[in-house]
């Protein structure tokens, strides 16, 4: 495939040696991929991954990578379809992990926020994990099961179902090993999906049972 333009092709070993590197692979491609390239950084360069999960990235590159490398998780909160009309108000969440001070974070939050026009803030690793357990498990939960339920009405619809539709839309094109990940990586998933499952077996039976609920 050739270079975009502004873009140069280098090796691993290259592109390791910047002063700035970011891990755009699968979840549990981190670790291997910091392995790799943990010989060529550079001391006082910064590692950054961009995974849907927190926690055993940050663990990964942590023991993959020398002392003398700064490691900085991030997670941009938004996918292809989202960002089509452009990154303005989307948001980035931003973990450290080692090495990066508070002043060293704020500039990069200021210039997401600046340059960018991201959302941008600061939160950690276990935070982060336990929020997206929900936000992102739960949508792509509920997402699979709608797609799956096709053909969808389209014409005689209510506004609350087309926001339904419109969400399984924005993830309909994430890939299989992206769910996976964000369903079996991260700690938190499994008992949020336990209970949801509770809660809609739950409801079922109300709802079969006859009952009016509490």
């Amino acid at each position: 495939m050739p270079a975009k333009r502004g873009v140069r092709l280098g090796t691993l070993e290259d592109c390791a040696r910047a002063r700035r590197v970011v891990l755009a692979v699968p979840v549990l491609q981190i670790g291997p991929v910091a392995s790799a390239i943990a010989p060529h950084v550079q001391a006082g360069a910064t590692v950054f991954d961009v995974a849907s999960v927190k926690l055993g990235p940050a663990a990964a590159m942590a023991a993959a990578l020398p002392d003398h490398v700064r490691i900085i998780g991030t997670h941009p909160l938004f996918g292809p379809q989202s960002a089509k009309t452009g990154l303005t108000g989307l948001k980035v969440s931003i973990c450290p992990v080692r090495g990066a001070g508070p002043k060293r974070v704020e500039r990069i939050i200021s210039f997401l926020r600046d340059t960018l026009h991201l959302d941008a803030f600061q939160s950690d690793a276990d935070r982060h994990d336990r929020d997206m357990a929900m936000v992102q498990g739960l949508t792509h939960l509920i997402a699979k099961v709608l797609d799956e339920m096709e053909p969808l009405p389209r014409r005689q619809t209510t506004l609350s179902f087309d926001y339904l539709v419109n969400a399984m839309q924005l993830v309909r094109g994430d890939s299989d090993e992206l769910f996976r990940a964000i369903e079996r990586e991260n700690p938190y998933s499994a008992d949020v999906r336990q209970t949801f499952f509770r809660l809609i077996d739950d409801l079922r039976a109300s709802l079969e049972n006859g009952d009016k609920g509490k």
